[in-house]
């Protein structure tokens, strides 16, 4: 997948990762249902319609 190539580490790119994933956690945080985190990530990646939901969460 090329990893190593990747820029995110030059500049301001690691924080900003880093804003991007701490937003991802509060929303799953504030999803109401009981599944677990991991499962939350699951579930938004496989059901559009949950992700959409969990986009309507901001």
């Amino acid at each position: 997948m090329n990893e190593d190539q990747a820029r995110n580490r030059t500049g301001h790119g690691a924080h900003n990762l880093a804003v991007l994933r701490h937003l991802a956690l509060n929303v799953m945080q504030k999803d109401g249902t009981k599944e677990s985190l991991r499962g939350k990530f699951q579930q938004a990646g496989w059901n559009e319609s949950y992700l959409n939901s969990l986009l309507a969460l901001f």
